[in-house]
């Protein structure tokens, strides 16, 4: 009969996220985790094949939790597609350490030309598509452009570079997504005429 253990994969994970969260990504260990959760490694190494499993489950879970922050976002009622930018860089606020752990990795060796998140990135365009009169390549493209910059700012405040206050976060992300929707609707003028 395999041994009973005092904790699921479930509660593993939990205090991974909660060593995270504390210390950064680089401070899950074995070592670590068994601390945290009051024993030693062999509970770890019951539920979990090794680290490399562990850390790949808690990527998830944390992408869940990033997923809820982006979810909840795009039911706004009002420009959902802007609350999503909003999101992204709350999430980045409140969940540094996450934030860091699920998009500020190496990924080099990781397939990223996997389908994952083709259905969100499909749905935005649409949408952008449908609110801007832009064709799918353009709206594309400026989704594109208005996510590096999105990005960019939540690296600053996960890095602790910046301290921007919601109000002038929400102020750029206006001025970013007027100017390249101008940008992009005169080069649709343009070739037109």
């Amino acid at each position: 009969m395999p041994p009973k253990f005092m904790f699921n994969r479930e509660q593993l994970i939990d205090a991974s996220l909660n060593i995270i969260r504390r210390g950064g990504p680089q401070n899950l260990t074995a070592r670590s985790l068994a601390a945290e959760l009051g024993c030693s490694v062999k509970p770890i190494f019951g539920l979990f094949k090794n680290m490399k499993e562990v850390r790949l489950e808690t990527i998830k879970a944390a992408d869940r939790i990033y997923r809820g922050y982006i979810g909840a976002a795009s039911h706004a009622e009002e420009k959902p597609y802007k609350a999503m930018g909003m999101a992204y860089i709350r999430f980045a606020t409140e969940e540094k350490e996450l934030f860091k752990l699920l998009f500020m990795r190496d990924r080099s060796a990781e397939n990223i030309n996997d389908d994952s998140g083709k259905d969100v990135t499909e749905a935005i365009v649409a949408l952008i598509s449908k609110n801007t009169g832009l064709n799918e390549q353009a709206a594309y493209m400026l989704h594109l452009e208005t996510w590096l910059y999105v990005h960019g700012i939540a690296t600053m405040i996960a890095t602790n570079y910046l301290e921007w206050d919601s109000e002038f976060v929400s102020n750029a992300l206006t001025d970013c997504y007027t100017g390249l929707l101008h940008r992009f609707k005169t080069k649709a003028l343009d070739v037109i005429s």
